[in-house]
């Protein structure tokens, strides 16, 4: 029976009268378990029917939206508004002719918002649900991992360091339980937690019995049984000014907005020129005020902001497939800047299948685990009765029909921490297990950064008190004063402890993790021996080392294990190489940080430190104007990883609490992964710069379309409703499709982009304003000529309809690369952008030859002639582009080939 059960077994149940008076806060009695319940915690059917009651432990948060209030959205936009109105006008004056049109191309375009919004939504309400915390609670007698938000009053969850508290509720069992609730008090000393006796106080803070949700287990582990939940909690009281801070736009949303900003008021400006230029000339007020109104609407990318959250959700999505779990969207664009990943080595780079390959008794003999006989020196059979009692993983033998089924099987198994199952299936396979000793376990120390050991206290056959201890050899060894020898105990001196420690740095060299074993009995520490485990590196992290560096990144190592284990799976990896530094956790105590900040660019391994040395890594790399990334899984990696620019939790070893102040968690654990998703950050950012080439180019053509016109005092050359058609067509599935290019291939072989970079370096603000400028004097030329060669005005404005959407359409092809020409870019790689452009000419064309359409937007049937120079006007700008880049290139050429004067 767990000992917290027996610990509560000998509590008093109080009378229900007394019980209501305790959970009055939840009007809700809390059954006290009858003495002989073997039970722990509730049955799904209890805890269902108090949810039910009580609500679920949630503490309200951000509302999502729903398909009604999302759709309704689409139309919150000032400039549809203002289209709204002047539809609304039209309808007065009945001009249905007028309205009709405009209303069914506001309506497409909110449906197409709309369903691309509400995916969005979707897909991060999914992607919420992932990375809310769990919590593990006795259900049905049952041990189960479930969503905090299902836990119920009664429930009964466990707690270890690292882990977020779920919920408030009394401690029914710990072992040197510690918690930070600094969330709620303000004080930063973690609070030591103690046995609840008879105390009935559980809504007040400060009480040692009690664990608040929303604090952190910094040390320890323990059992809480729930007296309260939700809103209903000590954080739930505060929840609804945690309810009113609203997100952040990220970076690239701030900048374009900003954008945004600047073009509405340019083309404001544009548009009331216009307006006014018409009724000089006579044009009517209600055609100019709509053409100004509609001008605008082509104009300002009002759009932007939401196209590049949709496309960064949609490479979240991406990401998730590919094991990076990404929950705050802004790390996506950091992705694509950072300059150093450092990285934890045991899971993320090695495999974590750790597995006992070599064993040495006190005095420096060496042998190989697997050619050990099953008559094994007593020497290492303490060795390895102390590695049975020092591990919590659980053994379990296979079964004869599994052995018969496979013959390569092991005979043992285990579950738990990786090290701690490669120990105890070593013992096992001697037939020593934890178990079956002479000693009965009766606590337990459990390992921490700071002692670097474990130690658990047994009650031998005798009825002695007897301590076995693992953990790193330096610590180990250094405690010891005696030795378990052949003949038996032994002085531990100077010479014999330098022997030994000789053998676990070969171990080490060899890329073996290394831990020490010893018993403490009357005062005294016996040495019994080391165990050398190999972890090795995972097959793809190699790979994924020497993508960073093609890629400008430095892939630094930092880990707690010894020196030379680390450099050698380092080195194996492609981390370390000649001339580059392996410093341990002692060595940066002694350095200053301005000592730290010269050398740490040569550094590759940070071996042997500690939480506060990540810190101080992260902290140094970043002062060195590097973007940095930073991986942990423990709870005290949890500042280091949250300092960093792109903080990663592991998603298997990691607990909660360092996962929560991630930016995005490794599902696999994998190195690799982390490579990928950095490739992923690249893509996205540059399918954003494509996508907004190709929206802001359009928008600038359209804009020189119209102003040109009336500047060349040309009839109006669209009329409002033909703009519209031309959003519908050009502005939507388009610029979607390409935020979801495919990677270039030489996406992963450039240096990273600095962070303060503006969004148009590189050229991209010039060639959006050549593009622009190009497509809208095609367009007027087209017109142009049509007039001039006697075509009516319906079929010179259906002429340069059909220039202005082409060219844009053959604009989306070259927006696939910021290096390669249309001629160059693969076309076939992306079959939503080839569904895009297909379906968008299939509209242009049905608003042409469809009657009731030709009606509606008011075009005419081009003939051939029509049609060879709309096309050929609109196949002119990419080529008019490209003798622009070419001079411009030619240019800057012959201005670095000038010799210098004298």
């Amino acid at each position: 029976m767990p000992k917290y059960q027996q610990a509560e077994k000998t509590e008093k149940c109080l009378d229900d009268e007394r019980k209501m008076e305790m959970y009055g806060i939840l009007d809700k009695k809390l059954e006290c378990p009858a003495v002989d319940d073997e039970v722990l915690g509730l049955s799904s059917a209890e805890a269902a029917q108090r949810i039910e009651t009580d609500g679920r432990n949630i503490l309200g948060g951000k509302r999502h939206k729903g398909a009604m209030k999302i759709f309704l959205g689409q139309f919150h936009d000032v400039m549809v508004m203002i289209l709204l109105g002047a539809t609304a006008v039209s309808v007065l004056m009945g001009q249905y002719t007028d309205a009709v049109p405009i209303i069914a191309v506001v309506v497409i375009n909110a449906l197409l918002g709309f369903i691309q919004e509400y995916r969005c939504e979707k897909t991060l309400e999914k992607l919420e649900a992932m990375t809310s915390p769990t919590a593990r609670v006795y259900r049905d007698g049952v041990l189960k991992t479930l969503p905090a938000e299902m836990l119920a009053v009664g429930d009964v969850f466990t707690l270890e360091a690292g882990d977020k508290v779920p919920a408030d509720g009394y401690i029914i069992s710990a072992k040197m339980l510690c918690c930070d609730e600094s969330v709620l008090t303000g004080e930063a000393e973690p609070v030591c937690k103690r046995l609840r006796s008879d105390e009935v106080d559980f809504s007040s803070l400060n009480k040692a019995y009690m664990a608040y949700m929303g604090t952190v287990v910094t040390k320890g582990s323990g059992a809480v049984r729930v007296t309260a939940t939700g809103r209903r909690t000590q954080m739930g009281r505060v929840s609804v000014m945690l309810d009113s801070i609203d997100e952040d736009l990220t970076p690239l949303q701030k900048k374009l907005a900003e954008l945004g900003r600047t073009l509405a008021v340019i083309c404001i400006v544009i548009c009331f020129i216009v307006f006014i230029a018409g009724l000089l000339r006579g044009e009517p007020l209600f055609d100019m005020a709509m053409t100004g109104i509609t001008v605008a609407i082509a104009a300002i990318p009002e759009g932007l902001p939401a196209a590049v959250t949709i496309a960064l959700s949609l490479a979240v999505r991406k990401m998730l497939r590919r094991n990076a779990l990404v929950h705050k969207l802004h790390s996506v664009e950091t992705l694509g800047c950072a300059t150093v990943i450092c990285t934890d080595k045991t899971g993320t780079v090695t495999q974590n299948k750790m597995k006992v390959t070599a064993v040495s008794d006190g005095v420096g003999n060496v042998f190989d685990a697997a050619g050990l006989s099953a008559e094994i020196p007593d020497t290492i059979k303490e060795l390895m009765v102390c590695g049975a009692l020092c591990s919590n993983a659980r053994v379990e033998e296979n079964t004869r029909s599994l052995l018969k089924a496979k013959k390569n099987s092991a005979r043992f198994t285990a579950e738990g921490d990786p090290t701690e199952c490669a120990i105890a299936l070593a013992a096992a396979e001697f037939g020593i297990l934890s178990d079956a000793v002479a000693y009965t376990r009766t606590d337990e120390i459990p390992f921490d950064s700071e002692s670097r050991s474990m130690t658990v206290i047994c009650r031998g056959a005798g009825g002695n008190m007897v301590s076995f201890k693992k953990g790193s050899p330096d610590v180990i060894i250094g405690e010891c004063t005696v030795v378990l020898t052949a003949a038996g105990v032994k002085p531990f001196g100077s010479a014999e402890k330098l022997a030994v420690m000789r053998v676990g740095d070969r171990f080490a060299a060899e890329g073996l993790r290394v831990l020490a074993f010893c018993r403490i009995l009357d005062g005294n520490t016996v040495f019994l021996g080391l165990m050398g485990m190999q972890d090795p590196p995972r097959p793809e992290a190699a790979k994924a080392v020497r993508q960073c560096g093609r890629a400008g990144i430095r892939t630094v190592m930092i880990t707690g294990d010894h020196k030379l284990t680390a450099a050698a799976i380092a080195r194996q990896v492609g981390i370390l190489k000649q001339g580059s530094l392996v410093l341990t956790g002692s060595e940066l105590d002694e350095m200053s940080d301005e000592r730290l900040a010269e050398v740490i660019e040569n550094c590759s391994v940070f071996a042997r430190v500690t939480p506060a040395h990540k810190l101080r890594i992260v902290r140094a790399f970043k002062a060195k104007g590097h973007i940095c990334a930073m991986t942990g899984d423990g709870v005290n990696d949890a500042p280091a990883v949250k300092e960093a620019d792109i903080g990663v939790s592991m998603g298997i070893q990691g607990t909660e609490v360092t996962k929560q102040a991630a930016d995005m968690i490794l599902l696999d654990d994998n190195f690799a992964t982390l490579v990928n998703a950095v490739e992923d950050g690249r893509t996205i950012y540059s399918n954003i710069r494509k996508f907004v080439r190709y929206m802001i180019s359009s928008n600038i053509g359209e804009v020189v379309t119209m102003f040109g016109g009336l500047l060349m005092g040309l009839p109006m050359v669209m009329l409002p409703v033909q703009i519209l058609l031309l959003n519908l067509v050009t502005d939507s599935l388009p610029a979607v499709a390409l935020g979801l290019e495919p990677p270039e291939k030489t996406v992963m072989e450039k240096m990273p982009r600095r962070e303060n970079d503006s969004f148009f370096s590189g050229g991209l603000l010039w060639r959006m304003l050549i593009r622009g400028i190009l497509i809208g004097i095609c367009t007027l030329g087209t017109f142009s000529v049509l007039l001039k060669a006697g075509a009516a005005l319906p079929l010179a404005r259906t002429g340069a309809l059909i220039t202005l959407v082409l060219s844009q359409l053959i604009h989306v092809f070259e927006c696939k690369s910021e290096e390669k020409t249309l001629f160059s870019v693969p076309f076939f790689n992306n079959s939503f952008l080839l569904f895009a452009v297909t379906a968008s000419a299939a509209v242009l064309f049905a608003g042409i030859y469809v009657p009731v359409l030709a009606k509606i937007f008011s075009t005419a049937v081009p003939d051939i002639r029509c049609l060879a120079v709309s096309v050929g006007f609109a196949f002119l700008v990419p080529v008019l582009s490209g003798l622009v880049s070419s001079a411009k290139r030619f240019g800057r050429r012959k201005t670095f080939d000038i010799p210098a004067k004298g």
